[in-house]
């Protein structure tokens, strides 16, 4: 089935003033649509980052798909890595790990082979999962994940979350978004107050909602000493405790003391980087992001090896839509070992560029999709409005660092700053 051609388009939504580590989001979260033409008038749906130079790098590979068997993922990864040579992909928040030319193949090959993947189930009349295998559950667990919050935008633009800047802004937060799409585990991002304040927020949660799993991610916010500290304090309150100190060094060094495992989505975020965990017992649960892990089949991989290793496996989102969701429920379907329920960032969005009634929450879980391929259909409509928003909203890429300064002059990002 040869591919004939593909359509790449920049989108933008409306996204809430979040707090992290590096700031605060801006008012528009970027993302891209991938559509891949081939034969007999299937089109394969990909979803990725929306930042320039992301979008630049999938430019500058799409044309290298023409000609090509959907089938032949190989021949499609050779021919991506040819376009884009050693080319490196920066961000400006950091908050995915760092940067590097195969780190870069692996992002932008990813939504291209998702497309791909897409595609071939169309064009043999069966969903993804089945492609990858078959299905280790018929329902994929996603957790809630709290953030704290301003009110309002720097233009005075509010959200009907309104603000969470303290432990029962967060409670708040927890009790509707669990009323609303029954998680039954729960996430905070962490790594903007100081982390005797984090921990009230943590121990709040705990005491409003017994037996739940709670997970805290400062996003390698404090120095390996704060961090030891915090895990003795969160012992048996934590399910895993994520990147609380930057690198592999520091993580180890507080893997040594922690009583719970230590997780990571920015110093192991490449095949590369196992190794060296392994050895150094740096953490003890990854979480796959087939966005920049090298797409499905390489998520896959990568539960064979943290089996291997005697891993944990869960599964990191940020701001995404529901190609994304519909990829990430396929591929942690067919992952048996994926046994922690995943992140998703889906209750931030007001809108969306897929057809409405497939991807439900339902006991904080999503059932994976039954229809050819990834089973969900682009709304055209959807999919122009969140162009033009794209067009005018002002935003080229993803700074929470500059925005945080209109709200806090002085505001340097906090990076091992506890």
């Amino acid at each position: 089935m040869k591919i004939l051609g593909s359509t790449l388009t920049p989108i933008a939504f409306a996204d809430p003033p979040l707090l992290n580590v590096m700031g605060v989001h801006e008012p528009y979260a970027l993302r891209s649509v991938l559509q891949v033409q081939c034969e007999d008038g299937i089109v394969g749906l990909g979803e990725s980052y929306g930042d320039a130079p992301f979008l630049e790098q999938v430019a500058r590979a799409l044309p290298a798909l023409i000609g090509l068997d959907a089938f032949d993922l190989p021949a499609i990864r050779a021919a991506v890595s040819r376009a884009l040579g050693r080319a490196v992909v920066t961000d400006a928040h950091g908050l995915i790990g760092g940067f590097s030319a195969d780190k870069t193949l692996a992002s932008v090959y990813s939504m291209i082979e998702v497309a791909a993947l897409d595609a071939q189930g169309k064009a043999l009349h069966t969903p993804v999962v089945e492609l990858l295998g078959g299905r280790a559950r018929d329902r994929v667990d996603f957790s809630a994940y709290l953030f704290y919050k301003y009110a309002a935008h720097a233009d005075g633009r509010t959200d009907p979350w309104g603000a969470a800047l303290d432990a029962d802004g967060l409670v708040e937060q927890a009790r509707r978004m669990i009323d609303v799409y029954g998680f039954g585990s729960i996430k905070v991002k962490g790594g903007v107050f100081a982390p005797e304040v984090e921990c009230e927020g943590i121990e709040a949660l705990a005491a409003a909602f017994p037996g739940r799993p709670l997970r805290l991610d400062p996003n390698a916010g404090w120095t390996p000493a704060t961090s030891i500290n915090v895990a003795s304090r969160l012992e048996g309150v934590l399910e895993y405790l994520e990147d609380p100190t930057p690198g592999q060094d520091g993580m180890a060094q507080v893997a040594a003391h922690a009583p719970m495992p230590l997780a990571t989505n920015m110093c192991v975020v490449s095949f590369a980087d196992i190794p060296q965990a392994v050895r150094q017992n740096s953490v003890q649960v990854i979480l796959s992001d087939h966005h920049f892990w090298g797409g499905l089949r390489d998520t896959l991989a990568l539960g064979t090896l943290t089996e291997t290793f005697g891993l944990g496996l869960s599964m990191h989102s940020n701001s995404h839509l529901g190609i994304s969701l519909a990829a990430m429920v396929h591929v942690a379907a067919a992952t048996r070992q994926l046994t922690y329920a995943c992140d998703t960032h889906w209750p931030w969005k007001d809108t969306d560029i897929v057809e409405p009634g497939v991807l439900e929450f339902r006991n904080g879980s999503v059932a994976v999709p039954t229809a050819p391929g990834l089973g969900v259909s682009l709304d055209l409509d959807a999919l122009a409005r969140a162009h033009e928003t794209y067009q005018s909203c002002g935003q080229t890429r993803r700074d929470d660092v500059t925005y945080m300064r209109r709200f806090v002059p002085d505001f340097t990002p906090n990076t091992a700053r506890w």
